[in-house]
């Protein structure tokens, strides 16, 4: 487990490139663009996400996936038990209303910083404890993710498998690096879009959850 300081020495990150054109999903806020880019500063030692940015390093951020599915998984499964009596994990419908799956596409290559396979993770003197970690480490992980962002110049951002659907990818972007126009808009390429407080975007994103043994149970009026 590396849970320490990252230490004094040039790491070796590992560059993979997402090709413009590539369609990423997102499960976000429906009051929010699927496009738009995070501003919030996480505080240094409590709350905030993974790989979000603090005060030290200021830059707009996206969390986002490589298949729909992995989208809904990494929202809504989080610390989510299975049923007892039915086997399947149920998401709450006021949970889960609260969200839109959306596709948007890019525009331009992409280049991550993989942290797929243990050699990736390796490269940058780090192993599954990065990803895999709970809340309580996240200042730690934000610290490792701004190292990286420092000896990774040209990186506009981290890759690795999902860990609420593996070996699926889910990525963060650094809005600061990614150009002033990253993803398409106004196609109908770019106009996939699942509001999951309505009957059919609850139906689509049941659909997917399904191999997951995963549901998001129907609104109590």
């Amino acid at each position: 487990m590396t849970r320490q300081l990252p230490p004094e020495v040039a790491m070796a990150p590992r560059a993979t490139v997402l090709p413009a054109g590539t369609a990423l999903w997102r499960c976000h806020r429906s009051g929010y663009p699927a496009t738009g880019f995070k501003r919030v500063e996480a505080h240094t030692l409590f709350g905030g996400s993974r790989f979000d940015c603090t005060a030290d390093d200021p830059y707009p951020y996206l969390y986002a996936t490589l298949e729909p599915t992995t989208a809904l998984a990494e929202v809504l499964l989080r610390s989510m038990d299975f049923d007892p009596m039915l086997g399947s994990r149920l998401v709450p419908w006021a949970q889960a209303s609260r969200y839109t799956l959306a596709k948007i596409v890019t525009t331009v290559d992409l280049t991550l910083v993989s942290l797929r396979a243990e050699e990736d993770l390796a490269a940058v003197c780090q192993d599954s404890w990065l990803l895999d970690s709970e809340p309580d480490d996240y200042p730690r992980t934000r610290y490792w993710a701004q190292e990286l962002r420092r000896q990774a110049k040209d990186a506009q951002g981290l890759l690795w498998q999902s860990r609420r659907h593996r070996p699926r990818g889910a990525l963060v972007l650094f809005g600061d690096r990614c150009g002033d126009e990253p993803f398409a808009s106004g196609t109908a390429d770019t106009a996939v879009s699942h509001d999951l407080a309505t009957p059919a975007g609850r139906d689509e994103a049941n659909r997917l959850l399904a191999p997951l043994r995963a549901a998001i149970m129907p609104r109590q009026d």
